[in-house]
C-alpha cells in the first residue's frame, strides 16, 4: 500500500466522520508536502493508518449492527429457561438503540430493514413505542421527536440476578461484538441482585423505559403527600350524627381485626402530622355480617383529615340533605356482600360510540356517537360532532324523544363527566375545546379553550366547580367553571396524557400517560409530587379510593396496579383482564374495586385483602397470594366503556354491543 492510497483512506475516514476542518487541514498538508521537494517522505504511520481504516470499516458498516444483534438474540433465546426471561429483557433496549444509531449515522434504508426484521419480537410488550419509532426517518427526527430524544439521553434500568449478569458479561467478552458492547455499556444500567432470578409474572418494574429514571422518581416520591380526607366533609357530618361506637365495641372490633391497628399506624405515619384518627362509625345497616366487616367497610373514617387548598363551593341545604339521605341508605359491600349491577348496552352503534358516562345517582347518562341514525328503545345514535344526554327513567325532554341532543363541538367527543349534583355536564373533544352544558337548560354555557391538541379526558372534582383535563399536548390543566382560562398547567409527561382523576380531598390530581407512567400533582403549586413507574403500556383509566390513600390504574394490556400514595409504591398488580382496562371504580366504602375492560367483562376485586402488607411467614410466592378477584361478570359481546358506583353502592356499567368483540 503506497502513500497515496494511505492518504486516500485517511481522507475518506475523516469525510465519513464529518470532520471537515480536519480533512481540509490534512489535504493542505499533503499539497504542501508534494510541492516541497526537499521535504522528507510523509510521516504517516502505515500501521496506524491500517488500524484507522479497519476501525472505520467496523464502525460504519451497518452489517455489524445486524450481525451483533442477531448473535445476541440467538444466544438469549437458546439460554436455559431459568434465566432466559431475564436475558431477553436486554434485547429490546439494544434493538431500539441499534436502530437509532443506524439512523443517526445516515444508514436509513439499512435501519428500516433492521427494524422490520426484528420488530415482531417486541410488539407484544412495546407496540406503542415501536409505532412512535417507526416514524423516525432521518437523523433530524431523532432530535425533533421528544420520545426518541429522551431515550438517547437517558439509560434504561434493568433488574437482573447476579448469575444472569455474569453470563451476559462472559458472552460479550467472548464474542467481542464492539457495537453491541458499546450500546450495553452506554445505554443500560443493570441493577444486579443476589439469589434466584425473579419470576416472569412479577417483573412489572424490572425494565424501566422512561425519560424519568427510577432514581428521579425515588427523589420525587420522597415529598410529603397529605392523602387524608377533607375536614368537615359530608361523610364526617353523617358519622358524627350517627354516633360513635362505645369503648367496649371499639375494643372488640380492634381485637377481632388486628389489621385495623396496622392500618391506623400507617395512616398516622403517612398522613398529616397531628391529624386525629377518627373512630369507626356505627353500622346501622340491617343484616351486616358483623363488626369485622364494619371495621373494614369504614376504613375512610380512620383516614387523617386535611385542609383544602382550593376555595370550595358552598353546597345548598337541599342538595346536602339529598346526599346525606343517600349515604344513610348506602349498602355496605364486602367480599361476601357483592353489589347489584345495572348494565346499559348500546346497540346498532356501528363502532361509533366514543365515550359514555353515568351520573352519581344513575338517573342520567351521557354518550357520544359517531353517526346519525334512528332511535331504537333507549339507544341514541347521532352525529360525531354531537353529545347526547338522556334520562331513561323519566324521559328528560319534552315531546316524544327520551333524550336531549346537545350540539356544539366540531369534532368527536372523547370524554364526558357529570357534576356531583348532576346539573352540569362537561365534554372534551378532538376540536381541542371543553364545553360546559346545563342539564336543566339543555344548552351549552361555556366553551373553554387552552389545549392545542385533542382533549382526551375531562373530570369534575368531587365537590364540583373545579375540573381537570388532559390532552395530546402532553399536559393536564385545572379549570374552574367561572373562568375561561386554566388555573394550573401540569407539564412533565413525555407523551399523551390519556386520563385524569381527582383525589378525594381535591388537593391532588393524578394523570395517566402513554409514556407508561402515572403522576400525582399538587393542585396549588402545580408540582409533581409522585411518579408511579411499573406499567408496560399506556394508562387508560384511574380511580382513587374513598379514604384517599390508594390509587388504581389500568393499562392497555389489561393490567391493573394498586398504588400506595404515601410511599409511591405498587401494593399489588391485579392480573386477570386480557385486553384494555377502560374504566375503574371504587365502591363508596372502598372495600371493592370494579374494573371494566375491552375483553367484555366486569371484574370485582377485594381491595381489603389486596392492600394488606404481606406477612414474612406466609408463602413467599411473590404477590400472587395477595391477589383476589371476587367475581367476573361477562357480557355476551359488549366491551365495558364506563363504570360508576352510585352513592348507595349500586354499580352502573355501560358499553356498546360489538360483533367483533370476544368474551374472556
Amino acid at each position: 500500500m503506497d502513500e497515496e492510497q494511505i492518504a486516500n483512506f485517511v481522507s475518506a475516514y475523516l469525510k465519513k466522520k464529518g470532520f471537515k476542518e480536519t480533512e481540509q487541514a490534512f489535504q493542505d498538508e499533503l499539497r504542501h508536502n508534494k510541492t516541497n521537494s526537499s521535504s522528507s517522505a510523509s510521516s504517516i504511520d502505515l500501521d496506524f493508518a491500517k488500524r484507522l481504516l479497519s476501525f472505520s470499516e467496523v464502525e460504519n458498516i451497518p452489517a455489524r449492527y445486524l450481525e451483533g444483534y442477531s448473535k445476541l438474540r440467538s444466544w438469549a433465546y437458546n439460554s436455559l429457561d431459568l434465566y432466559k426471561h431475564e436475558l431477553l429483557r436486554v434485547l429490546y433496549p439494544v434493538f431500539i438503540h441499534c436502530f437509532m444509531d443506524l439512523v443517526a449515522k445516515g444508514h436509513i434504508q439499512e435501519a428500516r430493514t433492521f427494524f422490520n426484521r426484528f420488530r415482531e419480537d417486541h410488539e407484544m410488550l412495546h407496540l406503542r413505542d415501536l409505532q412512535k419509532l417507526e416514524g423516525v426517518l432521518s437523523p433530524s427526527h431523532l432530535e425533533e421527536m421528544e420520545f426518541a430524544h429522551s431515550l438517547r439521553q437517558s439509560k434504561v434500568n434493568i433488574k437482573i440476578c447476579q448469575y444472569s449478569y455474569e453470563m451476559l458479561l462472559q458472552y460479550l467478552h467472548k464474542t467481542q461484538t464492539t457495537v453491541i458492547l458499546g450500546i450495553i455499556n452506554e445505554r443500560i444500567n443493570f441493577q444486579v441482585f443476589p439469589g434466584q432470578p425473579s419470576s416472569i409474572s412479577d417483573d412489572a418494574e424490572l425494565v424501566t423505559l422512561s425519560g424519568s429514571t427510577q432514581e428521579t422518581a425515588n427523589q420525587i416520591n420522597k415529598k410529603e403527600v397529605q392523602w387524608g380526607l377533607l375536614e368537615d366533609s359530608l361523610e364526617e357530618r353523617l358519622e358524627k350524627a350517627a354516633g360513635l361506637l362505645s369503648d367496649s365495641e371499639k375494643a372488640e372490633v380492634e381485637t377481632k381485626d388486628g389489621d385495623v391497628d396496622e392500618n391506623k399506624k400507617r395512616t398516622t405515619e403517612g398522613g398529616k402530622q397531628g391529624a386525629s384518627i377518627k373512630k369507626v362509625k356505627k353500622d346501622k345497616t340491617a343484616g351486616a355480617p358483623g363488626k369485622t366487616l364494619r371495621a373494614e367497610a369504614n376504613s375512610a373514617s380512620m383516614a387523617p383529615r386535611v385542609k383544602p387548598e382550593l376555595a370550595l363551593p358552598i353546597i345548598t341545604t337541599e342538595v346536602e340533605q339529598s346526599i346525606l339521605e343517600d349515604l344513610r341508605n348506602r349498602v355496605q359491600l364486602s367480599s361476601v356482600a357483592l353489589p347489584s349491577v345495572s348494565f346499559y348496552t348500546f346497540i346498532n352503534t356501528h363502532n361509533g360510540l366514543n365515550c359514555s358516562s353515568i351520573s352519581h345517582d344513575g338517573a342520567l347518562q351521557v354518550w357520544d356517537m359517531a353517526k346519525l341514525g334512528q332511535q331504537a328503545g333507549n339507544t341514541v345514535l347521532q352525529d360525531e360532532n354531537d353529545m347526547s344526554t338522556s334520562d331513561p327513567v323519566t324521559g328528560h325532554t319534552s315531546g316524544k324523544r327520551s333524550y336531549t341532543l346537545f350540539q356544539g363541538h366540531s369534532g368527536p367527543v372523547h370524554s364526558a363527566t357529570f357534576s356531583p349534583i348532576g346539573d352540569f355536564v362537561l365534554s372534551s373533544s378532538a376540536d381541542t375545546t371543553i364545553r360546559l352544558w346545563s342539564t336543566k337548560l339543555n344548552a351549552s354555557l361555556v366553551c373553554y379553550k387552552g389545549h392545542n391538541y385533542p382533549v382526551w379526558d375531562v373530570q369534575f372534582s368531587p365537590v364540583g366547580h373545579y375540573f381537570a383535563s388532559c390532552s395530546h399536548d402532553r399536559t393536564a390543566r385545572i379549570w374552574s367553571m367561572d373562568r375561561i382560562q386554566p388555573l394550573r398547567i401540569m407539564a412533565g409527561h413525555l407523551s399523551d396524557v390519556d386520563c385524569v382523576q381527582w383525589h378525594a380531598n381535591c388537593n391532588y390530581i393524578a394523570t395517566g400517560s402513554s409514556d407508561k407512567t402515572v403522576r400525582l400533582w399538587d393542585v396549588q403549586s402545580g408540582e409533581c409530587v409522585r411518579i408511579f413507574i411499573g406499567h408496560r403500556s399506556m394508562i387508560l383509566s384511574l380511580a382513587m379510593s374513598p379514604d384517599g390513600r390508594f390509587m388504581a390504574s389500568g393499562d392497555e394490556d389489561g393490567t391493573i396496579m394498586m398504588w400506595d400514595l404515601s410511599t409511591g409504591r405498587c401494593v399489588t398488580p391485579l392480573i386477570g383482564h386480557t385486553s384494555c382496562v377502560w374504566s375503574l371504580a371504587f365502591s363508596c366504602e372502598g372495600s371493592l374495586l370494579a374494573s371494566g375492560s375491552a375483553d367484555c367483562t366486569v371484574k370485582l376485586w377485594d381491595v381489603t385483602s389486596s392492600t394488606k402488607p404481606p406477612r414474612t411467614d406466609e408463602n413467599k410466592s411473590g404477590t400472587a397470594n395477595r391477589l383476589r378477584s371476587l367475581k367476573t361478570l361477562p357480557t355476551k359481546s359488549t366491551p365495558v366503556y364506563s363504570l360508576r358506583f352510585s352513592r348507595r353502592n349500586l354499580l352502573f356499567a355501560a358499553g356498546a354491543l360489538s360483533k367483533s368483540a370476544s368474551t374472556a
